[in-house]
């Protein structure tokens, strides 16, 4: 079964060595020229610079933003927090485009009232990914949160401490693996995210999953193999990584 499921990713990186530009079985030969003119392309240097700053700085502020939305939610109890953690979760249920496509109108809207310009700009589209990695914090901060034992900061408190002094320095450091995979996982919704960035790019603002969609509409040869393969490697290390500080099965 996992052979079954790993064959589309073995393939394209399979593909990403052929020798031939027009793809047929088997080969008349192998080479890693296709990776070369994938980085000499501008198109993907360029997305791929730009979808790395933008992941990172949607991770950053949509992991402080969810920590403390699920430590108000694990902590305090307050009429209408259940509605609160289903608000911060709902993006998880709807389709990419879907969201694309309601923000896009939004924030139409709101350029209307304010009367500035949100569509296209740099902030417009990391507020749209912010969205998306707010929902994957709380989730896995929650999670982590459950596995606590509160007796460890309630000591530290008996012993002296003031609330802020006992989670900075008991609670925040047991949530680290959970923080730490929150921002990885952040990381990998955003850079691989394509429906929502769609309709909210300006000029100048290429993502790597846009880029490799106009590639698309002209080109099929392994270089788009040579440039996926690269983001597989990329996406797996993180997910790798964020596997060894919360098991993915307990998220997903």
């Amino acid at each position: 079964m996992f052979a079954f499921m790993l064959c589309p990713l073995i393939l394209i990186v399979w593909l990403s060595f052929f020798k031939d530009a027009i793809l047929y079985f088997p080969p008349s030969g192998y080479t890693v020229s296709w990776y070369v003119r994938a980085w000499e392309n501008a198109a993907f240097a360029n997305g791929f610079l730009f979808s790395l700053q933008l992941a990172a700085l949607s991770a950053v502020i949509g992991v402080v933003l969810g920590v403390l939305a699920a430590l108000g939610i694990a902590r305090f109890r307050f009429a209408g927090s259940r509605s609160v953690n289903t608000l911060l979760l709902s993006p998880l249920l709807i389709p990419g485009i879907v969201a694309g496509i309601a923000i896009y109108l939004f924030y139409l809207q709101a350029e209307n009232t304010l009367d500035r310009d949100i569509v296209g700009t740099f902030g417009g589209l990391v507020l749209a990914h912010v969205c998306l990695t707010i929902p994957w914090t709380v989730r896995l901060v929650t999670a982590g949160m459950a596995g606590l034992d509160g007796s460890i900061e309630e000591a530290a408190r008996n012993l002296g401490a003031s609330g802020r002094v006992a989670f900075m320095r008991i609670t925040l450091p047991m949530l680290r693996p959970s923080i730490v995979a929150a921002a990885l996982f952040s990381f990998v919704v955003s850079f691989e995210n394509l429906e929502l960035s769609l309709s909210l790019v300006g000029p100048g603002m290429t993502t790597l999953p846009i880029a490799i969609m106009q590639y698309l509409e002209f080109n099929l040869d392994p270089t788009i193999a040579a440039v996926s393969a690269v983001q597989i490697l990329l996406l797996g290390i993180i997910m790798l990584v964020t596997d060894r500080y919360v098991k993915l099965s307990q998220v997903v």
